[in-house]
């Protein structure tokens, strides 16, 4: 209905062109097809399914289809990760983002963005039409594709407890609706010694314990904390992101690190009592090798003793974050998964 009077309009303006409707007609599909495949699936464009989305016949598209060299029609409707494009041969590409949050989009604050499982978690909820908020110690990224990133970003040493309790304060004041829907605590520190080597309990001074515990641990408290009643509004979810060196020693990551993120799975249970009653979840995943900056020298060596002989993908990780903060798992609460290949057995 609302692409008839979409047409109906920009017919009386413009006259009342076939070429006009059939350009309309296209755009309806996109957005169609987009809803009817899932979110990453591989789009193969078929005429007969555009038809039976939109009413177009084939034989009328297949005619709407021009040579190369002339910008009078779209060849083809083609469909990538959270965007629908319209490519037109001898003119510039009209992209059309079918997934700009609306004003009744979910909304997700997640920490530590800037690179690796937090970048691809960002890049996961924007497919699915959320509106995203950030906050790292690094400026926001130009590279980064999700709408909204620059304006929804915000630059702050999570080491600091009162700049981390006025994110919290912001974030009260930028949601529109005051509903946060996920809040993802995936920064994370790793410090190493001069020499890149694992530090340890006898050469890690108090200043490093401290500001790992803060960064790893106490922002997730703050923010959550901060963020209660936005979280209970919306009934939504909490995930910290904890580390298998969390549950053993790890041949890279140091002690404040291992004991921080074993506080926080801790804290992921104690979080799932305390929250619960106010209808908000609370989970953690435990990620093991994970391709991203954060891999230390020598990792090689575990990949090839690991079940699955390989390191993970972020967006493998992504994707179980997404689960934890959809309705898929409304009744999952006070849990850790393990997303390392069974690393952990």
């Amino acid at each position: 209905m609302a692409v008839q009077a979409t047409t109906a309009r920009l017919c009386c303006r413009f006259g009342n062109s076939g070429w006009l409707r059939l350009v309309i007609q296209f755009l309806s599909a996109g957005t169609a097809l987009a809803r009817l495949q899932d979110q990453r699936a591989p789009e193969r464009f078929s005429w007969s399914r555009l038809h039976a989305v939109t009413g177009l016949r084939s034989e009328n598209a297949k005619r709407f289809r021009m040579k190369r060299g002339r910008s009078r029609g779209p060849s083809r409707v083609v469909r990538r990760s959270n965007l629908t494009l319209l490519r037109w041969h001898g003119a510039d590409k009209l992209r059309t983002d079918m997934n700009m949050p609306r004003s009744d989009a979910k909304t997700l604050l997640l920490t530590g963005a800037s690179r690796g499982i937090g970048h691809a978690t960002v890049k996961r909820f924007s497919s699915a039409g959320w509106r995203i908020f950030t906050c790292s110690r690094h400026p926001f990224s130009t590279r980064c594709p999700w709408p909204g990133g620059e304006e929804n970003h915000v630059v702050i040493d999570l080491s600091d407890p009162q700049g981390t309790a006025r994110v919290a304060e912001e974030m009260r004041s930028r949601l529109p609706d005051g509903r946060l829907h996920a809040l993802v605590n995936n920064a994370g520190i790793s410090p190493k010694g001069s020499d890149g080597r694992r530090m340890t309990t006898l050469d890690t001074d108090l200043e490093t314990w401290q500001h790992v515990y803060h960064v790893n641990f106490l922002a997730s408290v703050i923010l959550a904390r901060g963020l209660s009643r936005e979280l209970a509004r919306a009934r939504g979810s909490v995930v910290n992101v904890t580390s298998i060196a969390g549950s053993r020693v790890h041949p890279f990551a140091g002690p404040a690190y291992a004991t921080s993120k074993a506080a926080l799975a801790a804290l992921t249970r104690e979080m799932a009592h305390d929250f619960g009653p106010l209808g908000v979840r609370v989970n953690a995943i435990a990620p093991g090798e994970v391709d991203t900056s954060m891999l230390s020298p020598g990792t090689e060596q575990i990949v090839g003793g690991l079940p699955l002989r390989r390191l993970g993908k972020p967006e493998e990780v992504a994707d179980v974050i997404f689960f934890l903060c959809s309705g898929e798992s409304s009744y999952v609460s006070g849990t850790e998964i393990e997303v390392n290949g069974a690393q952990h057995v």
